[in-house]
């Protein structure tokens, strides 16, 4: 199936086989090169690197769910910091909860930081959290239902364009200002910390550390292939045809506000997934994650990689946290200059992404490689 419009969308099998394939290995020879080679070795994979590339990876799972409203059904979301902060909270509200009598001020139910601003009694809306399965359903749930509520009111009223982005950058930015709060029950400006276990394991073992790390690998491999599946189904036919030209859809009789909502939940769902495997990895979460430059700050990510290309969010994400990594340490006080020199270079340079620039001149040379026929290839 090929994908309409300016950019192509054209992504080979071969393609998708090398993304799951790097996921996948990586997910495995990550956690062996951690666990099974002495530290003196070459091969070995410190655990501190294990972390950090777990992070990357929940990074990676956020970039592809904006790559998938704004690459193929142009929703450009400039607060979806919202919704992984939401998945991050509700994780991190369940690990608060597993530290019971082992917290700086012992209580066997409040958090220290309810203790410490004499709280009473726990919270109606902290119930429940105490069980994992019912932290992970409020991981999807709290996230999908925000995108729901926001969704239906934005697209029935056919809000669109940088109206739309104003708008969820508005909502981003009032969620931060209302869980800075002390007495919203979460934390604070501290947020949620602390954490001693997940399911049992110490979050603080290189055993743990590496788990986490392949779960982010497999659900990351997993999120693609639903990603792909969409793009290259019907649906993801009627989204790029939103995309590129909305009002000719309606004319032909297409619900579009269905078909927006309906990925705008999605992608709101994984990006709380994301925030949830990004918080035992990092060991905290607070308001600052929701801060409005943290959701400008994906959205480059996706450009960079490529808009429209699915695993060129994923490339994206991982090029550009690894460059912050680096220059963090080496050079902190031209970070910022540096991510918005590479998101105006981008735009002027290479407006379809590294990998849609490197698909044009794969096009352009004198004897290309094989194409994708045009059943074989979606998003």
């Amino acid at each position: 199936m090929l994908l309409s419009g300016d950019h192509g969308r054209l992504l080979s099998p071969l393609g998708v086989k090398v993304t799951l394939a790097v996921l996948l290995a990586a997910g495995v020879l990550v956690p062996v090169l951690n666990l099974a080679v002495p530290e003196g070795s070459a091969f070995h994979v410190p655990s501190y690197l294990v972390a950090l590339l777990g992070k990357y990876l929940c990074f990676a799972l956020l970039a592809l769910s904006v790559d998938l409203i704004w690459g193929y059904c142009g929703i450009l979301s400039l607060g979806h910091g919202a919704f992984f902060a939401l998945g991050g909270y509700a994780m991190g509200m369940h690990l608060m909860r597993q530290i019971g009598e082992r917290g700086v001020y012992g209580h066997p139910v409040l958090p220290d930081f309810m203790v410490f601003l004499n709280w009473k009694e726990l919270p109606w809306y902290w119930q429940g959290f105490d069980a994992f399965p019912f932290a992970l359903l409020m991981v999807i749930l709290v996230p999908g239902l925000l995108a729901l509520v926001f969704g239906w009111l934005a697209f029935r009223s056919r809000v669109t364009g940088v109206y739309l982005s104003i708008i969820t950058q508005a909502m981003t930015f009032a969620l931060m200002l209302a869980f800075f709060r002390n007495d919203m029950g979460f934390g604070g400006n501290n947020g949620l910390t602390d954490f001693k276990d997940l399911l049992g394991f110490s979050l603080q073992s290189d055993a743990t550390r590496a788990g986490l790390f392949a779960a982010s690998a497999l659900v990351l491999a997993l999120a693609y292939l639903l990603c792909r599946w969409i793009v290259c189904s019907k649906v993801g036919r009627v989204l790029v045809a939103i995309r590129d030209a909305e009002s000719r859809v309606r004319f032909l009789g297409y619900r579009v506000e269905r078909y927006k909502l309906f990925v705008f939940v999605l992608s709101a769902m994984l990006a709380g997934l994301a925030g949830a495997l990004y918080v035992p990895q990092v060991g905290i979460i607070n308001p600052g994650e929701f801060s409005p430059a943290n959701s400008i700050e994906i959205v480059i990510w996706v450009a960079v990689g490529g808009r429209g290309y699915l695993h060129g969010a994923i490339l994206g994400a991982l090029l550009v946290n690894y460059a912050k990594t680096y220059l963090t340490g080496a050079a902190p006080e031209i970070w910022l200059f540096f991510l918005g020199g590479l998101f105006v270079a981008v735009t002027v340079f290479l407006p379809r992404g590294i990998v849609g620039s490197l698909g044009g001149l794969r096009d352009r040379l004198p004897f290309p490689g094989p194409r994708p026929a045009a059943g074989e290839a979606g998003g």
